[in-house]
């Protein structure tokens, strides 16, 4: 068995072939270029029981050579797949599964007798050795397509794939490529575009989940498994925001950054590091953009929609509408250069390049005194930003807010490590206090963005606007209270 480490890469038809001539190739080239025709059959049951088991099956023509290989297992983090690997020459085009036995391959129970072609990768691969920084990197240049049934879709794309030395080289080359050409981070693998042609199901976005934690973990490999879920959860769902599928991709690309920022922080306070810190830096202004575009969305789709639908005449609230609906158009194209921008490439690639440095050895504590020290600290700042909180202040209510959200990210990052049991009533406690600290903070915006709009003409259509949000604010404030209460009086699970 082999782990194939590789790095992949979209990348348009034209830039390829400027690519390919450009002289950075050859000045790295330890070996000609040399192109080769791969033609591949995918395998599974009809059921798909192997994607199920996160493997994939596939006999490949080489020329006249036959290869039969199978994947599973491993990860993909800040666009690096790495993948256990079984492969075998085979003498005809046909699965041979006592090749595949004898070199340490095994398929999931009676799966050998129930499977069939599902889909097949048609390309050119123009294949060459670069050495690059004291490693040996396979890159390899794939034009093509993926056909299942009468669907297709276009390979065009990079595999930086590691020879010997080490990972974070491939992301260095690949920081280097782009300055020549635009690339794009590929989350996803040739088999996995392969399974969405074949099952014609339309895509969704992807919520992104933590792995479970176990006690013997060191904390560096935890807070950099936990850095690299929430770039998969970014990474998979910026194309779905990018191409407007539904407006969920967009949210979930929220979601991952906000989760990343909290995670980064946790990050640096256990190790400082001059090139995280620039990294969250460039992550929070990211944020920003992207909270501003939301700001806009939920004006418009909450709080003007549910005014609109009690007043569908009134001329004055279409206006309103027209205007915000402007604002909220900029706000997204905005947003959607900065996603669909090199710069945000190149800070995947730069994640990708920390992820792989070397680090020093963990401090004399375990994980499970650091989770509860990073848990205990953010209650305390929940409880402190709330006893001083002055009436209604929308500014103290936001800081609230905040650290709410702190806290229920770093329980859904840490809590793994302590008893669901005792921790449930908190967590419903602090879920219940966040989203009502949500809605406030929503009319609050919602303040801010209607002065935007306010002039003499629309004064009163706006008048109109406030007083329904604000009996709304009201009724919001009266809830947040006892939910304040009932949060104070829980016990933190983690102990002492």
């Amino acid at each position: 068995m082999a782990i194939e480490t590789e790095l992949k890469l979209h990348i348009t038809p034209e830039n390829l072939a400027r690519l390919k001539r450009h002289p950075f190739l050859r000045s790295l080239s330890c070996s000609r270029a040399r192109t080769l025709k791969l033609y591949s059959i995918y395998y599974d049951t009809d059921d798909l029981s192997l994607r199920n088991h996160a493997m994939a099956l596939r006999l490949r023509r080489v020329g006249r050579q036959f290869v039969q290989t199978l994947k599973g297992g491993g990860q993909v983090s800040a666009g690096l797949h790495q993948r256990n690997e079984w492969e075998t020459p085979v003498t005809t085009e046909q699965l041979d599964f006592d090749a595949l036995k004898a070199c340490g391959g095994l398929l999931p129970h009676g799966v050998s007798g129930r499977l069939q072609p599902v889909f097949i990768t048609d390309f050119s691969r123009n294949v060459r050795t670069l050495d690059y920084g004291g490693a040996q990197i396979e890159m390899c240049m794939d034009s093509g397509e993926i056909r299942a049934g009468q669907s297709s879709c276009p390979i065009s794309e990079l595999e930086l794939e590691l020879k010997s030395g080490e990972p974070k080289q491939l992301f260095k080359l690949a920081l280097a490529l782009l300055d020549i050409v635009p690339l794009q981070v590929e989350h996803t693998s040739k088999a996995a575009y392969g399974y969405l042609l074949f099952t014609a199901s339309n895509p969704s976005a992807s919520k992104g989940r933590f792995p479970p934690l176990h006690k013997t973990q060191t904390i560096t490999a935890v807070l950099q498994g936990l850095i690299g879920s929430c770039l998969g959860h970014v990474q998979s769902n910026v194309p779905g925001a990018l191409l407007k599928l539904d407006e969920e991709y967009l949210h979930q690309v929220r979601v991952g950054l906000r989760r990343l920022r909290v995670v980064l922080s946790i990050a640096l306070r256990y190790q400082a590091d001059d090139e995280l810190l620039e990294l969250r830096r460039q992550v929070a202004e990211l944020c920003v953009d992207l909270g501003r575009s939301r700001e806009w969305d939920v004006f418009v789709t909450q709080t003007l929609a549910a005014v609109c639908t009690r007043l569908p005449e009134h001329a004055g609230l279409r206006e309103v509408l027209r205007l915000s609906e402007r604002a909220r158009k900029k706000q997204h194209t905005g947003m959607e250069s900065s996603l669909a921008s090199q710069g945000f490439q190149r800070l995947l690639l730069r994640f990708g390049a920390w992820m792989q440095r070397d680090v020093a050895g963990d401090a004399a504590i375990s994980l499970q005194q650091f989770a509860t020290k990073i848990l205990k600290r953010r209650h305390k700042q929940v409880l402190k930003h709330g006893k001083q909180l002055a009436g209604e202040n929308a500014a103290q209510l936001h800081v609230l807010r905040i650290s709410c959200k702190k806290l229920r990210y770093s329980i859904e990052m840490l809590g793994s490590l302590f008893a669901e049991s005792k921790s449930k009533s908190y967590e419903e406690a602090l879920a219940e206090l966040q989203e009502i600290l949500g809605v406030l903070n929503d009319i609050s915006v919602a303040h801010r963005l209607l002065n935007g709009l306010d002039n003499g003409a629309r004064h009163d259509t706006l008048t109109l606007v406030r007083g329904w949000i604000e009996h709304d604010f009201s009724m919001r404030v009266a809830e947040f209270d006892k939910a304040w209460k009932r949060f104070v009086a829980q016990q933190g699970f983690w102990g002492r």
